[in-house]
């Protein structure tokens, strides 16, 4: 069942977003070379707890986890797509880091991602990242009430796709409110005027993720966690908290500039 929100169960989910926000720019500030992942989260970690937020990462464990997951942000570098673990592994020039978030404040949930490079970026990576940025805003576009869930998909598929990057099948965005993930499932490709109808007070998570060989394949990584692009090569993932309301989309991720 998908729950529609009031303004003020937005307004809240804002909140809980500004939140989100600020983990997601301090990693960023913090994210230079030889800075370990592990370090990262505690960065995380240390923004969550100042404002009074829980983490819907840490423990999360869904049926294909073999353990609850042990980090407030996913850190995934180069080749990994999504749901990297936190590691001693240091920052190298030139790695693609995507960093996923979330927080829990007073009982609602945001979630947003972000991808940059450390150091001397290449330049293919930041074509990816841009990539997955203009592929976000293009859904963004799309949810407007009276859209399909499909509108959002056939946006974001035909910015990835038209670059010529693959997407990682089975894959996408959600619904959110009180928890993380809740229904509907939001995918990164689909068919426009297909699936269910946007109403006002709709909130979803909007989350695109490109595979730059153009490649759609992937795979698990040891840990049962890491998704890695099957051929070793670089993947970019963003994401936003967005509702759907009468004037329009309404971000309740988006970063405050410094």
């Amino acid at each position: 069942m998908v729950e529609l929100m009031t303004d003020t169960s937005i307004d809240a989910m804002h909140a809980a977003g500004r939140v989100v926000g600020r983990a997601l720019t301090a990693v960023r500030e913090a994210a230079r070379v030889g800075v370990s992942l592990l370090e990262l989260d505690e960065v995380a970690r240390e923004v969550l707890r100042e404002a009074g937020a829980t983490s819907p990462f840490l423990g999360y464990r869904p049926s294909f986890a073999p353990t609850p997951f042990p980090a407030v942000i996913c850190a995934s570098v180069n080749d990994a797509i999504v749901h990297g673990i936190p590691t001693r592994y240091r920052l190298r020039d030139g790695d693609l880091l995507s960093v996923d978030c979330g927080a829990l404040l007073d009982g609602w949930a945001g979630d947003s991602a972000i991808s940059f490079t450390v150091g001397r970026p290449r330049p293919a990576d930041l074509r990816l990242i841009e990539t997955a940025e203009r592929a976000l805003a293009a859904g963004i576009e799309a949810a407007v009430a009276g859209n399909r869930v499909g509108d959002i998909a056939h946006a974001v598929g035909r910015v990835c796709r038209t670059a010529g990057y693959g997407i990682p099948d089975g894959f996408g965005g959600h619904g959110i409110g009180r928890r993380m993930h809740e229904e509907p499932d939001v995918p990164n490709e689909g068919r426009p005027g297909r699936g269910l109808p946007l109403r006002p007070g709709m909130v979803l998570a909007i989350e695109p993720m490109v595979v730059a060989s153009g490649s759609d394949a992937y795979y698990p990584a040891a840990d049962g966690w890491t998704l890695r692009t099957s051929d070793g090569s670089r993947a970019a993932h963003c994401e936003h908290t967005v509702a759907i309301t009468e004037d329009g989309p309404r971000v309740l991720t988006a970063r405050e500039v410094p």
